[in-house]
């Protein structure tokens, strides 16, 4: 028979990203709290960085009634300076912000600490490593003052630190606390992420690489130490893809215990039926009105929408690689009808448009386009911007006579940006095709969020997501599978951007009912990725944690 998992009964989750809506880990943190807060009521708890004193969170809404005791607790007794109250999500779980400043006075002798346990070498720390260090150490005071404070050493408590700006706080907890079972999650090693990031071979030479060595010639040295040391000292270290398991093995010298792929929750995506074909329309004709407003055209509702999102890593996110293919479906003779792309990417935005603006606001058709009819905010650096550029130098100035137009929206798309005033997931819901061609993604929320609305997209193989859509035997050959995953290596740039070239031009050759049945099957695949299905990983991984935890009690 197998054996019974060890469940928690208190978990303690620490991130940058708590209540601070930043990226991927947030996604992962925010649509995951439910399925746990239905399992632990109130057992589950989150602790992020305290900044917002000046200034509203409208992710937090401080309750000063719950676990007030221990917040005067740990204020008198411990030295911590806490906002208790809740996650404004789904599941409303507790939330612990907590003010890491006053720990910069004791900066030093943490440090020392964290040498004289475990080898951590903070001497080359620079730009952002103070700063977490200091949250991390305070978010490990946190769980050590609410385990003392209720008297939790012989429950099953798990701590689950997230990405390297908590590494410290895990090894304190670690030898605080020694009952607490500790997980360390690498979204992406520090030193991984700096290799593709300057232009590096990540993956041809990655046998070959090793990651202090890389560190030292990247300046990365303290943000890859904490990591490292954390990956091979925590109870059960964790990642959430193979991929990324395989740069932890070379880089980190360790593999992870248990891979925690990355799951979803639907509940934000429009009921089935009139909701969601209400929310597509009005996401069309706004995508429509805009684009034929800058641009003097009439593009109507047979158009296909594609779009890429994200980061502005240029590289990394597959921009240079979405902007490429784009340009050579638009000089294919096979392409006998019209696309529009978008490229949601938020950039260094100075200002919408007020040309754009004033000519929406008069509503009627325009037959001459606006200025640059390639970009519809103002930027500070609108010179040396990256998308431009590679359409400048590809020749791309969405000429009535080009069958595909490319439109650069380089806002947060927050419902608040001056032109569109919708958020993005309103709009994504609108398009046709989604393309994430990255480089660099250890697994991929985008394309988890257009099949989640019913878009089928392109990926690479190499993002978490792609392989695990390739372990499912579907994706590697069609677009009609709802996902179509792209080879990408160091060296095939060239062919993976034709491969996407033909994965649009596939699309666009569908008829109404092959392009409903894709749309479909992207559906299907988006709910084989929710939480319900992946949180089983995590208790897997609670498992794991918790019986080293209690051998080293013995």
């Amino acid at each position: 028979m197998p054996k019974k998992l060890l469940a928690p009964n208190y978990v303690f989750e620490s991130s940058w990203e708590v209540c601070n809506k930043v990226g991927g880990i947030y996604t992962v943190l925010s649509t995951r709290a439910k399925t746990l807060q239905d399992k632990l009521k109130d057992k589950v708890i989150f602790i992020g960085p305290d900044f917002w004193s000046n200034t509203p969170n409208p992710l937090f809404k401080e309750n000063k009634t719950l676990l007030a005791k221990w917040r005067h607790h740990a204020l008198k007794e411990d030295g911590l300076k806490l906002r208790i109250g809740r996650w404004m999500i789904p599941g409303q779980p507790i939330a612990v912000l907590v003010d890491f400043e006053p720990f910069f006075a004791q900066k030093n002798d943490i440090y020392a600490w964290a040498w004289d346990h475990y080898q951590v070498d903070s001497l080359h720390g620079y730009g952002d490593y103070d700063e977490a260090s200091m949250f991390s150490w305070a978010a490990g005071k946190v769980v050590e003052s609410y385990v003392r404070y209720f008297g939790l050493a012989g429950d099953n408590v798990v701590y689950q630190a997230h990405e390297w700006m908590t590494c410290l706080g895990a090894l304190y907890v670690q030898q605080a606390c020694p009952s607490v079972a500790t997980i360390f999650t690498t979204h992406a090693t520090s030193i991984g992420r700096s290799i593709a990031g300057n232009q590096k071979p990540l993956y041809d030479c990655l046998a070959g690489y090793n990651g202090d060595q890389m560190a030292e010639e990247l300046n990365m040295q303290s943000k890859h130490s904490v990591e490292k040391q954390a990956a091979h000292a925590v109870d059960c270290f964790t990642t959430v893809s193979d991929i990324t398991d395989r740069e932890c093995r070379q880089l980190l010298e360790q593999p992870a215990d248990v891979v925690l792929m990355n799951g979803f929750e639907n509940d934000f995506v429009p009921k089935t039926g009139k909701p969601f074909d209400t929310a597509r329309k009005k996401a069309r004709k706004k995508l429509l009105k805009v684009a034929n407003t800058l641009m003097g055209t009439s593009l109507d509702d047979e158009t296909v929408i594609v779009s890429i999102g994200g980061r502005y890593e240029y590289k990394n996110k597959g921009i240079d690689l979405f902007v490429d293919s784009m340009n050579r479906l638009r000089h294919d003779v096979r392409l006998d009808r019209e696309v529009l792309a978008f490229v949601l990417v938020p950039a260094w935005v100075k200002e919408a448009r007020t040309d754009l603006q004033r000519r929406l606001k008069e509503g009627g058709e325009a037959r001459l386009p606006l200025g640059d009819p390639r970009i519809t905010h103002n930027l500070h650096n609108q010179e040396q911007d990256m998308v431009l550029g590679q359409m400048n130098w590809l020749g791309m100035y969405n000429h009535p006579e080009d069958k595909v137009k490319l439109i650069f929206v380089p806002c947060y798309l927050d419902g608040k940006d001056g032109i569109f005033n919708m958020e993005y997931y309103d709009l994504l819901i609108g398009m046709d095709l989604c393309i994430y061609p990255s480089y660099y993604e250890p697994w991929g929320y985008t394309p988890l969020e257009s099949v989640a609305f019913h878009v089928p997209c392109i990926t690479t193989d190499l993002t978490g997501f792609g392989l695990w859509v390739n372990s499912l035997h579907v994706g590697k050959q069609s677009i009609a599978d709802g996902v179509r995953t792209v080879h990408r290596s160091d060296q095939n740039f060239d062919r993976a951007a034709s491969d996407i070239r033909d994965a649009v031009l596939e699309f666009c050759r569908m008829d109404a009912s092959q392009v409903e049945q894709a749309h479909k099957n992207a559906a299907a695949l988006a709910e084989k990725a929710l939480w319900k299905h992946f949180i089983k990983y995590y208790y897997q991984a609670y498992d794991v944690a918790l019986r080293k935890a209690k051998a080293r009690k013995l």
